[in-house]
């Protein structure tokens, strides 16, 4: 009997030990998880701007949270803006005719990049949610990010003809624009001399970020900060950190599912697609709107 005691207590210890190990082991998963890799594709001149400031809180707030970030400085880094075919490495396949998206997946392919661009395609590919901050230039990003962009969302490596939009390379990643405008945000209304912003923001959500599958999260909209109080601004950033906070957990915004357009049919969309809107007072997208009005804010605010 005092044998059959020990080992009952022999195997419940052994069951506690494997326990605390599988709930640890469990616990450290958790964590692993939780630290979600962040980069922050940053552009500017100047490291006492207000989009320096935005930069900095991004990093502090997130990193405070266990996320692991890292910058891309682009001005710091002198990072080529220009498209060319010094970005591949040793001769390109038909110089007579170079196609920079078809040299550079293959040079992709082929491990034939610039160093440049294949550092960036790591912290690219390690990343999970990807921060866009700039100030607007000309209603787009300034030339430099534009570059990266180009350079950097390689064919192959971001997207291909088949695997775009909502079956995008990216698709498990989020990204977001955070950026500055030089005009107060009523200018940039539909009835303001800029235009909807929400038109203004569908190339660059829809035709960049959105195309290489990723969750695109609401843009983060710093209005006018050089025509407003420096009350405001700071009002303004800490908004921004309070948004922080919980950027992990934000909503997408929403677009149109790849599999609603017919490819048999130059990808129209999809009669019974049509039909279901037919009766809808908005269309469903700033792009894909069927010659009815745009659906309001719908490419500044998730859920809309």
């Amino acid at each position: 009997q005092e044998s059959s005691i020990k080992v009952a207590i022999s195997v419940l210890c052994q069951y506690v030990i494997v326990s605390l190990q599988t709930s640890f082991t469990l616990s450290a998963a958790d964590h692993t998880k939780m630290a979600e890799k962040i980069l922050i594709v940053y552009a500017h001149q100047s490291a006492g701007s207000f989009n320096a400031a935005a930069k900095d809180a991004a990093v502090e707030v997130l990193i405070s949270q266990g996320c692991k970030v890292e910058v891309s400085d682009l001005y710091a880094m002198r990072f080529k803006a220009s498209a060319t075919a010094e970005d591949v490495t040793g001769e390109v396949k038909d110089a007579e005719h170079f196609q920079y998206g078809e040299e550079t997946m293959l040079a992709w392919k082929e491990g034939r990049l610039s160093a440049d661009i294949t550092e960036e395609h790591q912290k690219l590919s390690d990343a999970e949610v990807v921060i866009f901050q700039f100030p607007m230039y000309w209603f787009t990003v300034p030339a430099i990010m534009k570059g990266w962009m180009d350079r950097v969302l390689t064919l192959g490596f971001a997207y291909t003809s088949e695997k775009r939009y909502s079956h995008g390379i990216f698709k498990d990643k989020k990204a977001m624009l955070s950026f500055t405008t030089g005009s107060h945000e009523s200018t940039f209304s539909a009835n303001g001399i800029n235009g909807d912003m929400n038109v203004t923001l569908w190339p660059l959500q829809n035709g960049i970020l959105h195309y290489c599958g990723f969750q695109v999260l609401a843009p983060q909209i710093f209005w006018a900060p050089p025509h407003i109080p420096s009350e405001a601004r700071c009002s303004m950033l800490e908004a921004w950190r309070t948004r922080l906070e919980g950027l992990l957990g934000e909503t997408p915004l929403s677009f149109t599912p790849s599999d609603s357009f017919d490819g048999g049919r130059g990808f129209q969309l999809k009669e019974d697609i049509q039909e279901k809107h037919a009766a809808k007072k908005f269309g469903l997208t700033v792009g894909t709107h069927l010659g009815k009005p745009l659906p309001p804010n719908s490419q500044i605010k998730a859920g809309v």
